[in-house]
């Protein structure tokens, strides 16, 4: 019962009753993830470079990261809200995933933070805002640990914990599974939104997540948010760093665990909830998203 109820939190029981999910898994070829028409002029990942679309031209600059279940894509409903006059915006895929779903790894943060890092090298990005969901929330919390003088602020919507993603033998089966099995991608999904949502909704992120990383990138990428944890003196941090939670979300991604450990690590993180949206709230209410990055970014410049 125990084993169940853990399961139970974080989204994995085989509660929610599935219709009619698409067999993407199951040897269907996954559709494309990138629509051209929402990106000027992509870029593929090249050598050490991760693939990368820049939108916008203004002077303050974002660099901005997916989550386990997506890739660029999931910004996409975003965009149109966002001031280009005012900001450039850089979306990076991770190895395995979207614009570099060509180049392999190790799939460890380390790994993940030298790559963004790398990439903004290349870019002639110095300083930069830092945007991070869920997985990449991990990265985007280690990124300015290390490169303390380039980030000049952090905003994570719903975020792994600085303590990473815990999971018991039970719990790594039912997100492994996840990974192979619509069904068990959809009944992730569905808790994470509350079940509030119609079939559409749940066709259109299942295709997102299908189309956006490779199994072994995956695979790669869930080790690393279950095994990994930030460490070292994060209260040194000095960018300011702003959690922003869905009250539709499953609790691990929303109650006081998570806010104490992000408070413990970070004493001067600040909050936010967003009271209609779950664990996928660019996709949700976009325009809100992007007024707190904006909100943000404008507080520290």
């Amino acid at each position: 019962m125990q084993r169940r109820n853990v399961l139970k939190a974080l989204g994995l029981t085989a509660t929610a009753a599935i219709a009619a999910t698409p067999a993407f898994a199951q040897g269907a070829a996954a559709p494309p993830s990138t629509s051209l028409s929402s990106w000027p002029a992509p870029q593929l990942a090249t050598g050490g470079r991760l693939g990368h679309c820049r939108v916008g031209n203004g002077p303050v600059v974002c660099v901005v990261l997916h989550e386990w279940l997506g890739d660029h894509v999931n910004w996409e409903p975003v965009l149109p809200y966002l001031d280009p006059a005012r900001h450039t915006l850089v979306f990076m895929d991770l190895r395995g995933y979207g614009w570099s779903r060509g180049v392999s790894g190790s799939y460890t943060l380390d790994e993940a933070v030298a790559d963004v890092l790398r990439t903004a090298d290349e870019l002639a990005i110095g300083r930069f805002h830092l945007i991070g969901h869920s997985m990449s929330g991990l990265v985007a919390q280690k990124i300015p640990l290390q490169a303390s003088g380039r980030v000049q602020s952090v905003t994570l919507f719903s975020p792994v914990p600085p303590t990473g993603f815990r999971a018991d033998e039970a719990a790594l089966k039912a997100l492994n599974a996840v990974i192979d099995e619509d069904d068990a991608a959809a009944r992730a999904i569905t808790a994470r939104t509350s079940s509030r949502y119609g079939t559409g909704w749940l066709h259109r992120k299942l295709a997102i997540a299908r189309g956006a990383g490779t199994v072994e990138a995956m695979r790669g990428y869930l080790a690393m948010f279950t095994t990994s944890a930030i460490t070292g003196d994060t209260h040194a941090l000095a960018a300011p760093l702003h959690v922003v939670t869905g009250a539709l979300d499953i609790l691990f991604y929303r109650g006081e665990p998570l806010r104490n450990a992000f408070a413990l690590a970070y004493p001067r993180v600040t909050f936010e909830t967003i009271d209609d949206a779950g664990h996928y709230s660019m996709l949700e209410t976009p325009v809100r998203v992007a007024s707190i990055i904006e909100k943000q970014v404008a507080a520290t410049g």
